[in-house]
């Protein structure tokens, strides 16, 4: 029988990263390294999630999904076998590049996967930002015509953004997290990423990095005007305040909020599994076969064939909740 699942991080050095998470979460980041991204929970070919914690520690995500998928996954389809959410803590010091993943639609021809996702701004400085959508008015020939002066920047739309701010980034939305960020990102399966300016600056080899013009003009969604952040009030609940960020065919995510004198029922209800990620203070997991403590900035992946946890907190806390949509559910 499962229980809840813990994972080591897996960090990725990048040329916009810096070492927040190690400030901010107590991450042990490598020496020297700066580091863009932390992998929570991944099924990719770029890296697996390794168990930490239980009987099965030292078991990665793969031998899960090959060898335990139903108990893990229940009613939840996986495609191409692979556990369907990657999910990132990123670390934005510098801006990313603009960029663009393909839609589903373009994403096979053009050789990637498509990739829809979610920010969620776990910390923000004064001053932070989203480039997101394009600003109303920019057309096609006036975007290659700005990447051909070098002023692309400035046909996308930019959003100010503070702690607790989610933006919701489907497949063909150009995009880029500005400097200051520190961001939960959860998203569909994929690492296909089409760069269409990088602000001219150097990867950590001291050389341009590559960037794919061709494909993410493709790519591209050029209706899609100033998209806002995602404006969802807290309801009061049983266990608590509640607001949903995100309901997608791809994963839904709700934000909640935990105080010591309640619990919180996690419910298996739509017959997938459950992650919980703790923004804020920490949360003890509780289930009939286990229990495990995540503190903020780390991940539980709770299996479908568990029925029933609890979350408690000893003071008080904060979380993200990322379930599975029906959308997505093997048919009965």
């Amino acid at each position: 029988m499962l229980y809840p699942l813990t994972f080591e991080p897996i960090f990725k050095e990048r040329v916009w990263g810096g070492r927040r998470l190690a400030e901010l979460y107590g991450k042990p980041l490598p020496s020297g390294k700066v580091v863009g991204e932390s992998w929570e929970i991944t099924d990719r070919p770029e890296g697996v999630s390794v168990v930490s914690n239980g009987p099965l520690a030292g078991k990665d995500l793969r031998w899960l999904m090959t060898n335990h998928a139903a108990d893990l996954l229940g009613d939840l389809v996986a495609p191409g076998s692979r556990f369907p959410w990657l999910i990132k803590i990123l670390d934005c010091e510098d801006d990313l590049s603009l960029q663009v993943h393909p839609p589903a639609a373009l994403a096979q021809r053009l050789g990637g996967e498509p990739k829809t996702e979610m920010w969620f701004v776990a910390e923000a400085r004064p001053g932070s930002k989203l480039y997101v959508g394009l600003r109303r008015g920019t057309t096609r020939a006036g975007f290659e015509a700005a990447l051909a002066n070098g002023t692309v920047a400035d046909c996308f739309h930019v959003v100010p953004v503070g702690s607790g701010d989610t933006m919701f980034v489907p497949s063909g939305r150009v995009h880029a997290l500005g400097r200051g960020n520190v961001i939960f990102e959860i998203q569909q399966n994929s690492d296909t990423t089409y760069r269409v300016f990088d602000w001219n600056r150097l990867g950590l080899d001291g050389k341009p990095r590559e960037l794919h013009v061709e494909q993410s003009l493709a790519s591209i969604d050029f209706t899609d005007f100033e998209p806002q952040l995602v404006d969802s009030g807290w309801q009061q609940t049983s266990t608590g305040p509640a607001r949903s960020l995100v309901s997608d065919p791809l994963f839904n995510v709700s934000h909640h909020h935990l105080v010591e004198s309640d619990h919180f029922e996690v419910s298996f209800d739509q017959g997938g599994p459950v992650v919980v990620g703790v923004h804020r203070g920490e949360i003890e997991v509780i289930s009939n076969t286990g229990s495990t403590r995540r503190r903020a900035g780390e991940f539980a992946l709770l299996p479908a064939c568990l029925r029933h946890c609890e979350l408690r907190t000893a003071d008080k806390a904060d979380f993200l909740l990322v379930s599975a949509p029906t959308k997505h559910l093997r048919p009965t």
